[in-house]
């Protein structure tokens, strides 16, 4: 479900929500920091070890239903420590919500910054 389905009558076409399931290879990581603009998200685990990496914190989601929630402007990447599933749901859904850190804000956060610009 999101703003990515076409055509716009498909009843899973929404500008409220978007839901992703997805099977993460072992290894499988985000490498860059990225952020919605206006997007809160929810990731839990279905199966699997999964790592989110934020600013000044890591959490490792390792059982059934763990989960973690961000709000906007939260940097964060990712990375299965062994094959996994994960269910993503953001609110709203927004074409071009996501932005990627420039290289300030990757020295920042790397820097452990609890302020990023």
């Amino acid at each position: 479900m999101g703003h990515f389905i076409n055509p716009a009558d498909d009843p899973r076409a929404t500008n409220a929500l978007e839901i992703k399931w997805h099977t993460h290879p072992a290894g499988d990581l985000k490498p860059a920091w990225t952020r919605s603009i206006e997007a809160t998200s929810l990731a839990i685990l279905i199966r699997g070890r999964f790592t989110f990496h934020f600013p000044e914190r890591k959490i490792l989601l390792t059982q059934q239903g763990d989960y973690v929630l961000w709000t906007p402007g939260v940097f964060h990447r990712w990375q299965a420590e062994e094959e996994s599933v994960v269910l993503t749901i953001r609110w709203p859904s927004r074409e071009g919500d996501v932005v990627t850190a420039d290289e300030g804000q990757v020295r920042q956060i790397e820097e452990g910054s609890s302020r990023i610009d």
